[in-house]
C-alpha cells in the first residue's frame, strides 16, 4: 500500500504532462473542517504544480528534539523546493516553552512573510497571537491540533484516532474478560494540543480490553526526559506488562528493558512512528505503532499555505490516512511518507 502516488509511466501521462503534475496524495478529509470527531472521506488530492510566486513562509515547530519533527521538516523542505517557495524555520525548544513560541509568532508578523505554518505547543495558549497575525497572513496549523480561531487551514490527522489505534493493539491482545494485564501510560507533555486527544482515544479503546493503567507519566518528548520517566515507573511500580506512549518513550524503553533483562517480559506500543520505533518494530522489540505519515503532513502544510496565499484552497483540513505498523505489514508500508532519510539533518532555511 502506498499513500503518495507517482504516475511515472509514460503510458499513463498525457502528452506534455510531467511526473510532478501527475503526482497525487491519498488523504482523509473531515466532513466538518477542524472537527476531528466528524466522519472522514477519502480524497485523491492533486497538489499544485508550482507556486505562482516565490512566496516566503514562516514555519514554527515545538522542537526538533526527536525524529518525528525531523520527518515533518524533511517533507516541508521537499515540498517548498518543488513548489518554488522559501521558508524560515524556528523551533521553541520543547512543549513547556509557550512564551517562546508566542514571541516567535509575533516575530513572524514583523517580517516580510506571506504565510505562517505553526506546529503549536499548546491547544489554546497561542490563540490571541494567532488571531493577531491572521490579520496579516494565512495561518496553517501543522500536525498538532489547536484552537480554530484565526486558522486558515490544517494539515493534521485525528490524534484521538492515533490513540484509538494504540489502544486497539492492547485490546486485540487482551480483550475484555481475559486475564488482566497492567499497563504504564506515557501520553506526552501535559497541555500539548495533541496529548489530550491521543489520551482520550487511547482510554476509549482500552475500555474494550482487560488492561488496567497502573501508572501515568506526563513529560516532554525529549529522550532524556522519557528515559527518566520509564526508569521511574520500572523502579516504583511492580508487575508492569506493557509500556505505552510516545515515540521517544518507546525508543527509550527498548534500551532500558534490554539492560534490565525485561525485553521478553514487558511489551512496548508507541502512539506514533519515529526512526527508532520503526527499527524496533522490524526487530520485534516494539509491538506496534500507528503512523500518521509525518513527511506527507509536512508536504501538505506547505502546499496548503501556498494555496491559502493564492486563494486556491479547495479543502481547509486534511491529512494522511492513519495505518498501524506491525511486524506483519511494516515492509509493505515502508518509510517514504513517514520518515526522513537517515542522512537528513534539520533545515532551517529554504531559499527561493
Amino acid at each position: 500500500m502506498r499513500f503518495l502516488r507517482h504516475l511515472f509511466l509514460a503510458g499513463l501521462l498525457a502528452p506534455g504532462t510531467t511526473s510532478a503534475q501527475a503526482e497525487t496524495w491519498d488523504l482523509q478529509v473531515p466532513t466538518v473542517p477542524f472537527d476531528d470527531d466528524s466522519p472522514t472521506e477519502a480524497l485523491v488530492y492533486q497538489p499544485l504544480d508550482r507556486a505562482a510566486e516565490p512566496w516566503r513562509l514562516c514555519v514554527i515547530y515545538p522542537h526538533l528534539k526527536d525524529a518525528y519533527w525531523l520527518s515533518v521538516n524533511y517533507g516541508m523542505v521537499e515540498e517548498a523546493r518543488r513548489l518554488g517557495v522559501s521558508f524560515d524555520l524556528y523551533e521553541a525548544g520543547g512543549y513547556p516553552n509557550l512564551a517562546r513560541q508566542i514571541e516567535q509568532v509575533k516575530a513572524c508578523g514583523k517580517r516580510d512573510m506571506d504565510a505562517l505554518i505553526l506546529g503549536a505547543v499548546s491547544y489554546d495558549g497561542l490563540t490571541p497571537s494567532v488571531i493577531e497575525i491572521a490579520r496579516q497572513m494565512p495561518v496553517v496549523a501543522a500536525v498538532n491540533d489547536m484552537d480554530d480561531a484565526g486558522v486558515t487551514a490544517k494539515s493534521s490527522v485525528s490524534w484521538r484516532e492515533m490513540g484509538v489505534a494504540a489502544g486497539r493493539e492492547i485490546a486485540k491482545r487482551h480483550p475484555k474478560g481475559s486475564a488482566p494485564v497492567r499497563l504504564a501510560w506515557f501520553p506526552g507533555p501535559k497541555g500539548a494540543g495533541w496529548v489530550q486527544f491521543v489520551e482520550r482515544g487511547f482510554q476509549e479503546a482500552l475500555a474494550e480490553s482487560s488492561a488496567e493503567i497502573v501508572a501515568t507519566r506526563f513529560g516532554d518528548t525529549g529522550m532524556e526526559q522519557q528515559v527518566l520517566l520509564v526508569e521511574d515507573v520500572l523502579d516504583t511500580v511492580p508487575d508492569i506488562d506493557y509500556l505505552v506512549g510516545s515515540g521517544p518513550m518507546a525508543e527509550a524503553a527498548v534500551s532500558i528493558l534490554r539492560a534490565r533483562g525485561l525485553t521478553d517480559k514487558i511489551g512496548i506500543v508507541s502512539t506514533y512512528v519515529s526512526h527508532g520505533v520503526y527499527r524496533g518494530i522490524k526487530r520485534s522489540r516494539i509491538l506496534a505503532a500507528p503512523t500518521d505519515f509525518a513527511v506527507l503532513q509536512g508536504r501538505l502544510a506547505i502546499e496548503l499555505a501556498v494555496r491559502a496565499i493564492e486563494d486556491k484552497l479547495t479543502i481547509r483540513h486534511a491529512g494522511p490516512m492513519i495505518v498501524t505498523l506491525t511486524l506483519e505489514n511494516i515492509d509493505m508500508i515502508g518509510t517514504a511518507e513517514s520518515l526522513a532519510p537517515a542522512s537528513f539533518v534539520p533545515v532551517f532555511k529554504v531559499a527561493d
